[in-house]
Formats: C-alpha cells, structure tokens, sequence
C-alpha cells in the first residue's frame, strides 16, 4: 500500500471526473470516466460505478487499476496505480452512497454557476440523467505516478 499525500488527494478531489483504466481479456486498455467518491491518506481510494458494464467484468479478470487525472490550465497530473476490488459490506456501500449525493449535488451546483458565469458547457444538466450506482470499488493504491514533465515543475 502506499500512502497518498494530502496534495494528490486534494488535486485528485477537484476534478470532476478520472480516467480509469482496466485490462481487458486481451491485454488492451480499456478506459472509462468515474467520479472519486473517496479518497483517503492511507492509500485506498473508492469509486461508485454507475453501471454493471466492462469496467466491471475486466476487474474480476484481473484487478490491477489506474486513475488518471490531469489539470491541463495547471499542466499537472497523477496516475495512480493499485489493485481494486469489489466491495460487499453493505454498511461500507451505503455510507459512500450518501457521499455520492453529495458529490453529484455539488457537481450540478459547480454546473449551474459556471453557466451562470457566462461558461456554456453542456446545455442540459447530464448529472441528473445518471442511473444510480451499482456497486463499490475499493482500490489499494501501490504506486503514484507524477506526470508534470521533471523540467517543468
């Protein structure tokens, strides 16, 4: 396990979206977009996934993960790479369900400013169209990789 400095954590928590990559069946990279629900110093990071689709069946074939995320205004990024699992505990689930309403509120409110602003993204509200989750995923981060270029920072 390797811990997550409180940096990483507050860079990863202001995006609104990581790429999450996967391996599938035949070696390729499969990737998809998902909201961080949590993620913690201790170095485990938990995802709700919105649907029972390829993310799902390329971790019960092979666990290993990678979370992207990049700031291109900041010309920052991290990746972190880990093992996930599938969670059960249902007292776990529910917790991380009442921060999922937290965080899609949040994610509409930071829509509706930025429109208010004079910032035209997305003409609707797509949060509100997303199905409710499906299950937990629960990654032990092994490795943080920093992808500024060296000879910038």
């Amino acid at each position: 396990m390797h811990k997550i400095p409180r940096e990483i954590i507050s860079f990863f928590q202001a995006q609104g979206a990581v790429i999450v990559s996967t391996i599938d069946a035949h070696g390729f990279p499969h990737s998809s977009c998902k909201g961080i629900i949590e993620i913690k110093e201790d170095g485990f990071v938990y995802l709700l996934d919105l649907y029972h689709g390829q993310t799902s069946r390329f971790l019960k074939a092979n666990s290993h993960i990678a979370l992207t995320a990049v700031d291109e205004h900041k010309f920052k990024g991290y990746c972190l790479k880990g093992v996930a699992r599938m969670v059960t505990d249902t007292i776990l689930a529910e917790e991380l369900l009442e921060a999922w309403d937290v965080h899609i509120t949040s994610r509409i409110t930071q829509r509706l400013l930025r429109n208010i602003r004079g910032d035209k993204g997305h003409t609707g509200h797509p949060e509100i169209l997303l199905p409710d989750p499906k299950y937990l995923i629960e990654i032990e981060i092994q490795e943080i990789v920093d992808l500024t270029p060296h000879h910038i920072v």
